[in-house]
C-alpha cells in the first residue's frame, strides 16, 4: 500500500514552492520505484476564504488519513486583522496539539557554495556548517498557565509562565541523542541553569538521560554563551536540543547564518505516527505568483520527510546531493543571488534539482 502523504500548500508563495518540492518527490519516485499518495488540502488564510476557518475539518479528516503532512507557509497581511482565533498561524499551533508534535527538527546547513551569501566571514564556513536544531515544540513559556493580563493600578500586569516536567524534557532529549547517534555524536543542551528553575531541571534531566547515550558526547552551553557560539564557533555544534523559547530565537539565528530563509527545512516529530514538514521561510506575499521564490527548502523539506518518517535514508541523500551539485554549478534564485552566477526562476530551480536526481540514478 503506497503511503499517503496530506499535501496543504497554504497561502503566498507557499503552493509555488510545495509544487517544486512534489516535482522531486516524482523525480524520487520515477528513479527508486516508489509510488506515494497525495492528497492535497487547503489551510491557512486560503482555508479562512472559502471555509471560514484556517484548519476546516476536511483538511483535518485529510491529515488524519495520512502517514504524514507537508505544508506550506501560511498567513500575510490580508488576515493580520482577524480574531486570534481565526488567524491563519493557528492552523500550526492546532496542528501541532492534534498529532502531539513535540519535537522541532531544524537543520542549519551552509554550503560551502553559498559562502558568499552567509554574513559570516568565509573563513568560518569554508569547509560548511552543518547543525540540527531540536526544539522542545509544545511546553515552556508559549504554554504555561497561567497567562494572562490583569489591571494594575494605572497599568496592567502581565504573567507567561515557563514549566516543564520531567516527562517532557526527557523524550526531547531521548530525539536528539537518538539523533545525534546518526551524525557527528554530539549534543549540546542550551539552558540558563544559572537564572531559571526550569532549566535547572532540564539540565538535570538531560544529564540523567545522556548517561544512557555512552556513545554521545554532552555538553552543556548558557543560552547567551551559545548564542554567541553560533556565529562565532558554529563548527562545535552537532545536535543543539533546548526548550521552547530558547529554541525559538537560536533557530532564526542559525537561520540568517545560511544566507536565506528560502534554504531552510523543518520538521516537527510527534508522539504517535504522523510529523509535519514545512520550509522555515514565510508566506512572502510580495513575490507569490513570481517565480521569484527559492523553492530549495521545500525540496529540502521532502528530503527530511523520507528521513524521518518513511525511513528512506538513500532517497533522501539524493535528494540532498543533487540541491548540493546544483548550487556548486552556479545557479542561484534571485534571494542567493551573487554576480556572476546564474539566476534562474522558481519552477526552473525545481527542474535542476530533478533532472538531477534522474541524471544521477
Amino acid at each position: 500500500m503506497s503511503p499517503v502523504i496530506a499535501v496543504l500548500p497554504g497561502d503566498g508563495i507557499g503552493p509555488e514552492v510545495i509544487r517544486e518540492g512534489l516535482k522531486v518527490l516524482k523525480a524520487i519516485e520515477k528513479a527508486f520505484g516508489h509510488r506515494f499518495e497525495i492528497r492535497e488540502a487547503p489551510i491557512g488564510g486560503c482555508a479562512y476564504d472559502e471555509f471560514g476557518d484556517p484548519l476546516p475539518e476536511g483538511t483535518m479528516e485529510v491529515c488524519r488519513g495520512s502517514d504524514a503532512i507537508l505544508m506550506g507557509a501560511v498567513g500575510g497581511p490580508k488576515w493580520d486583522q482577524l480574531g486570534l482565533d481565526k488567524r491563519p498561524e493557528q492552523a500550526l499551533l492546532r496542528i501541532r496539539k492534534e498529532f502531539g508534535c513535540f519535537a522541532n527538527l531544524r537543520p542549519i546547513i551552509v554550503y560551502p557554495a553559498l559562502a558568499g551569501v552567509s554574513p559570516l566571514k568565509s573563513e568560518r564556513i569554508r569547509q560548511g556548517i552543518n547543525i540540527l536544531l531540536v526544539r522542545e515544540l509544545t511546553g515552556g513559556l508559549y504554554y504555561g498557565k497561567p497567562k494572562e493580563r490583569t489591571s494594575l493600578g494605572n497599568g496592567f500586569r502581565a504573567v507567561d509562565t515557563m514549566e516543564y516536567t520531567t516527562a517532557e524534557i526527557e523524550r526531547i532529549a531521548r530525539v536528539a541523542f537518538e539523533t545525534a547517534r546518526k551524525r557527528r555524536k554530539k549534543v549540546t543542551s542550551i539552558d540558563k541553569a544559572n537564572i531559571l528553575e526550569t532549566s535547572r531541571l532540564w539540565r538535570e534531566t538531560v544529564e540523567r538521560v545522556g548517561k544512557g547515550y555512552p556513545d554521545v558526547a554532552l555538553d552543556h552551553v548558557l543560552v547567551d554563551v551559545g548564542a554567541m557560539k553560533l556565529v562565532t564557533q558554529p563548527q562545535d555544534f552537532d545536535v543543539i536540543v533546548t526548550e521552547n523559547t530558547f529554541g525559538d530565537i537560536l533557530s532564526d539565528e542559525g537561520a540568517v547564518l545560511a544566507g536565506s530563509l528560502g534554504m531552510l527545512p523543518s520538521g516537527s516529530i510527534s508522539t504517535g505516527r504522523i510529523a509535519y514538514y514545512e520550509p522555515v521561510h514565510g508566506s512572502a506575499p510580495d513575490i507569490a505568483g513570481q517565480r521569484k521564490a527559492n523553492p530549495l527548502g521545500s525540496i529540502l523539506t521532502v528530503a527530511m520527510m523520507l528521513t524521518y518518517s518513511f525511513n528512506l535514508l538513500q532517497e533522501a541523500g539524493a535528494i540532498e546531493r543533487a540541491v548540493e551539485w546544483v548550487l556548486n554549478q552556479d545557479y542561484r534564485t534571485v534571494d542567493i543571488m551573487e554576480p556572476g552566477k546564474k539566476l534562474v526562476a522558481t519552477d526552473e530551480m525545481g527542474d535542476l534539482v530533478a533532472d538531477r536526481i534522474g541524471r544521477e540514478r
